[in-house]
């Protein structure tokens, strides 16, 4: 083509708005679609990390039990003036610092092996401690002092007939927020006589997709999809529950 010859012009065809508006709605449909699977990817993501977080706290607990001749943590007891729980111990003053599971777990340095991934709730824990979305079975492992009950110890491991199936740590909740102390749906007085208001408090939280996470006394972990409610007591609180319609997951009898 000479130098001077005109080039033809080169067809530019602008986007009309209806283009513009399909491509807009095309996108908008695939990010409807792609934001529940990244969702449930991360949900996913920390619910396995919950998950290793509990086997963590079983493992503690039971290293604790070997090393004072067999008997497993209390739940709750008063030291030297001093509140001990299995997770923190209060002082003067209110300070708080890490009580006998969080000393036995060398990756619970920031105390992030206490918190629950997937817990967001009030800080409605046991007299104002920090609170983690995790709980320990007080109707029949620990004990927290002061329960009217005939034992007065922690239990220890060898009446614990089927470990595989007696709860020891799960993903803590009920309706007001987060309580550490797990507790069976029904009274036992050799164990465990508390009153309703403080079993409604001890449930679980099935906040990984509608399920919960357990660590067994055995030492495995498992995600239960079915919460177990009593709403004449005033149990029902929406993804709360406990474990079993009865006290079978949680009694050290079979």
């Amino acid at each position: 083509m000479p130098a001077n010859e005109e080039r033809p012009p080169l067809n530019r065809r602008a986007f009309t708005l209806v283009e513009l508006l399909a491509v807009i709605v095309l996108v908008g449909v695939l990010a409807a679609l792609l934001v529940p699977t990244l969702e449930q990817g991360r949900e996913a993501a920390r619910a396995a990390a919950c998950a290793t977080n509990l086997r963590q706290l079983a493992a503690a607990a039971l290293s604790y039990a070997a090393d004072h001749g067999g008997e497993f943590p209390w739940g709750m007891r008063i030291e030297g003036g001093e509140t001990a729980c299995w997770d923190f111990t209060t002082g003067a003053g209110g300070k708080v610092r890490p009580g006998v599971i969080w000393e036995r777990i060398p990756e619970c340095a920031n105390g992030r092996v206490l918190q629950c991934p997937s817990y967001v709730g009030g800080s409605a824990n046991w007299r104002g401690d920090p609170y983690t979305g995790y709980n320990y079975n007080c109707s029949y492992v620990g004990k927290v002092e002061g329960d009217t009950v005939v034992r007065d110890r922690p239990a220890l491991p060898s009446p614990i007939e089927v470990p595989a199936r007696t709860a020891l740590f799960g993903d803590g909740q009920y309706a007001r927020g987060a309580n550490k102390f797990m507790r069976a749906p029904d009274p036992d007085r050799a164990h465990d006589g508390s009153g309703s208001g403080i079993r409604s408090a001890g449930t679980q939280g099935f906040r990984h997709r509608g399920r919960t996470n357990v660590a067994f006394a055995d030492g495995h972990v498992e995600s239960l999809s079915t919460p177990y409610r009593r709403g004449s007591e005033g149990f029902v609180s929406d993804g709360c529950g406990f474990l079993s319609p009865d006290n079978s997951l949680y009694s050290l009898a079979k």
